[in-house]
């Protein structure tokens, strides 16, 4: 299994991941920052654990993005 990790508090809101993955990823309206779909809270970040076959788009997210708020962690 592989885990992303979302640092929401990093998030600038530019909306690459939704882009990317828009079936992981959303815009939040109230604050204009990006949202895990499905994630849970744990301490400084939201998590989701994810298939591999999932992998690819979310490390394309996480590779793109310009706050560097997504990381993906294979375990």
């Amino acid at each position: 299994m592989t885990r992303i990790k979302h640092f929401r508090d990093r998030c600038i809101g530019c909306a690459y991941c939704v882009g990317v993955a828009p079936e992981f990823w959303e815009m939040c309206t109230e604050d204009g920052r990006c949202d895990l779909i499905g994630s849970i809270r744990k301490r400084d970040c939201y998590e989701l654990e994810i298939f591999n076959d999932e992998v690819q788009k979310n490390r394309k997210a996480a590779d793109i993005c310009p706050g560097k708020c997504i990381r993906i962690e294979i375990y």
